[in-house]
């Protein structure tokens, strides 16, 4: 996958366009960033030990929403690839540098 956990990522699509964050974690097609696309759930209460509440949860994010930030340049690109060493390794498409 072109963006792993770790990575500054940018928002380029829907209610939070134009945000940026650390992935968090990443599955096949969506990717969780702390503070980003963020929904209110409403929690009943539990007995006597817990009262209702309501909940601010960060929901993933599908990863054609999201670009990656290159850690060098500073501008949001796309990944490519290329082989050092027989290793395969992530390259920025804009400043050519390992990512």
């Amino acid at each position: 996958m072109k963006i792993k956990k770790g990575d500054l990522v940018k928002v380029t699509a829907g209610k939070d366009k134009g945000r940026e964050g650390k992935v968090e974690r990443a599955w096949i097609d969506k990717v969780l960033v702390p503070g980003v696309n963020q929904y209110k759930k409403h929690v009943k209460p539990q007995g006597e030990g817990r009262p209702g509440e309501i909940v601010t949860l960060a929901r993933p994010l599908p990863v054609g929403n999201v670009a990656l930030v290159c850690p060098k340049c500073k501008q949001q690109t796309r990944v490519g690839y290329k082989f050092n060493n027989e290793k395969k390794v992530r390259i920025c498409r804009k400043c050519k540098n390992e990512i």
